[in-house]
């Protein structure tokens, strides 16, 4: 992964955020771009002030963050920016080819995934990894991907899995998800899943959820993958962007690709 995007809310909990970032690319050459957005007044005269004023604290913010972290040699750009977060991130994502989102969780304690980077997830073809609050880095030894369909129909989706993959050193444990609604085509398992996987299974659950909590118990991974698709258990977890710790929840970093749609 050449360039990582950490978009910045609290800075409290952007701290822990931009430090797995980091520790995740650790010795390799990657960049790491550190965002915020600040809201704009939109009016003329003396309020534009407030502008200026927003602009600094957000610049502050920044600043703080970064002055917090071991950096570990990685090179570390912050910009703050007036506007909307989620089309700010959006497009700063676009225009600097940005290979991989890292987000942290919300802090409310109903609230997994709070609404920006659940908008990003539905908005954008970028992978977006999530960080536990107070989640610290250890090695990516093995990661559970849950899968529903071996059928792979996106363009280098895969891609950011295979970096991990090979920076970390890491195994593969694939588990496909048989539900009451899967269909014989979804057993038919794409030759890239197959070459990355170190051990592959099945299970027969209700939704990929319960076969994802029935694994993790197994096979003790340092980080869930998962595929949003089209259709299916994920797609209906991000309807309304945010994502409740009643419908999913994990303690362990969440690494979300996304599905043709």
């Amino acid at each position: 992964m050449n360039t990582l995007l950490v978009p910045v809310g609290s800075p409290k909990k952007a701290l822990n955020t931009l430090q797995y970032a980091i520790d995740l690319v650790e010795g390799t050459q990657a960049k790491i771009y550190l965002v915020k957005a600040y809201g704009v007044t939109k009016v003329a005269g003396s309020l534009k002030n407030m502008d200026a004023f927003m602009e600094a604290e957000a610049d502050h913010d920044l600043e703080n963050v970064i002055a917090h972290v071991d950096k570990k040699g990685i090179e570390i750009i912050s910009k703050s920016i007036g506007g909307s977060a989620k089309d700010i991130i959006k497009r700063v994502a676009k225009q600097l080819k940005i290979d991989l989102i890292v987000a942290g969780s919300s802090s409310d304690s109903k609230i997994f995934i709070a609404k920006t980077p659940g908008y990003l997830i539905k908005n954008t073809d970028l992978p977006v990894l999530f960080v536990p609050r107070n989640y610290q880095f250890k090695k990516i030894d093995t990661i559970l991907m849950a899968i529903k369909s071996g059928v792979i129909s996106r363009e280098n989706l895969l891609l950011p899995l295979q970096k991990i993959i090979k920076l970390q050193k890491s195994k593969l444990e694939l588990l496909r998800v048989i539900t009451p609604n899967s269909s014989d085509e979804d057993g038919n398992l794409d030759e890239g899943l197959n070459e990355l996987q170190t051990n592959y299974s099945t299970s027969k659950k209700e939704t990929i959820y319960e076969g994802l909590k029935e694994s993790i118990n197994k096979v003790s991974p340092d980080l869930i993958c998962v595929i949003r698709r089209k259709r299916g258990f994920f797609k209906r977890l991000w309807a309304n962007d945010k994502v409740y710790k009643k419908d999913f929840e994990s303690d362990l970093p969440l690494l979300v690709l996304k599905g043709s749609e």
